[in-house]
């Protein structure tokens, strides 16, 4: 690609990958600079420790609505098209508890409607009514969704990076400056895709201070659940979830809590048996073949932000034009091709200004 326009992506998360795969298929010479690739497992790498599925918590904003509505539709194509990837088809099940009723919520946004925003876009959505919860909610909604394998969609991702191109790199950055010299031409790059997550917290050039740790710590299990779960609060506390989302591959994610401004990576016991004991009582069909069986507990720190994700276009010294996609907290897969296509249409709008 002599002639296409050389680009360095920082990030090897979902974000990055997505990000330089889309850049790609429109004719971009990319290249993934990163400290961590799939296949790593490190508190500072988010990615690796998403549960992940598609469930908006979107709620009175079309941006990023849109970002999730785009990623809805891909994601039904990989399942047809992709089975290699790690995706899979699955009901999604909310139930909303009497004193959460018309209760805002800053964790679950939108999904809390009685019909939210995407109920004409996902297929078979149904509302259900306090005949048709559980005892203890009052009402509820079930629709089709997704199910991601992170451990398999991740190197899946990569592995189509690679197949259109792009370049991989495993480089420890200080300031975003230094990105502009690591393409893999060796010729400097023209523009610069910033997705570290976290790291736009401490990223020389960038230092994003609303950038925060949505801690979450998740059970992972042998067992499978006839469905995805979520419920709309607990008795535990505002930053403590439940929700429950059995793999394609095997395996069942149990989880949770959203705790803003944690940095801790280790296992909370005290949590762990508080999740267990939560996704029991919501699905008791975990048992049904065998009792519980632990695989392993998983802490991760989603990359959250004040005001939401920054997707933009920026002018820096040193660097040039750069285009921001980090911040979307725990929305980083199912958001990620929404926000991947945004970057292309920045990118876009940025070789037009030149």
């Amino acid at each position: 690609m002599p002639d296409a326009k050389k680009i360095v992506v920082i990030g090897a998360g979902v974000a990055g990958l997505t990000s330089a795969l889309q850049l790609s298929k429109n004719g971009y010479d990319v290249t993934v600079v990163a400290k961590f690739m799939p296949g790593d497992y490190d508190i500072e790498y988010t990615s690796p420790w998403a549960g992940a599925n598609w469930m908006s918590f979107v709620k009175d904003n079309e941006r990023l609505a849109n970002y999730d509505r785009i990623t809805y539709g891909v994601f039904q194509k990989l399942i047809k098209e992709c089975p290699d990837a790690g995706i899979w088809p699955q009901r999604c099940i909310t139930y909303v508890r009497p004193e959460d009723l018309n209760k805002k919520s800053d964790l679950l946004g939108g999904l809390l409607d009685a019909r939210p925003w995407f109920a004409d876009l996902v297929e078979n959505f149904t509302m259900l009514d306090s005949s048709t919860v559980p005892k203890g909610y009052s009402q509820g909604i079930a629709y089709d969704s997704v199910c991601i394998n992170v451990q398999v969609y991740l190197p899946w991702l990569q592995s189509q990076c690679l197949a259109n191109g792009v370049k991989l790199k495993a480089v420890t950055l200080k300031h975003i400056k230094e990105a502009v010299n690591l393409h893999w031409s060796g010729h400097k790059a023209e523009l610069v895709v910033n997705c570290t997550g976290l790291f736009a917290s401490r990223l020389g050039g960038v230092m994003d201070s609303k950038m925060y740790p949505g801690r979450g710590q998740t059970v992972l299990v042998r067992n499978h659940a006839p469905a995805m779960y979520n419920v709309s609060g607990t008795a535990d506390g505002e930053d403590e979830l439940t929700y429950i989302m059995s793999r394609p591959g095997g395996g069942t994610i149990l989880g949770g809590c959203y705790q803003k401004g944690n940095w801790n990576g280790a296992v909370d016991p005290n949590l762990a048996e508080r999740i267990i004991k939560r996704s029991l009582e919501l699905c008791p069909e975990l048992e049904k073949e065998f009792p519980l069986d632990i695989v392993r507990h998983n802490v991760g720190l989603r990359p959250s932000r004040e005001g939401g994700p920054r997707v933009e276009l920026e002018e820096l010294d040193g660097v040039g034009k750069v285009v921001h996609n980090y911040g979307a907290g725990g929305a980083g897969y199912q958001s990620s091709y929404g926000m991947a296509d945004h970057v292309v249409e920045l990118v876009e709008l940025a070789f037009k200004e030149r």
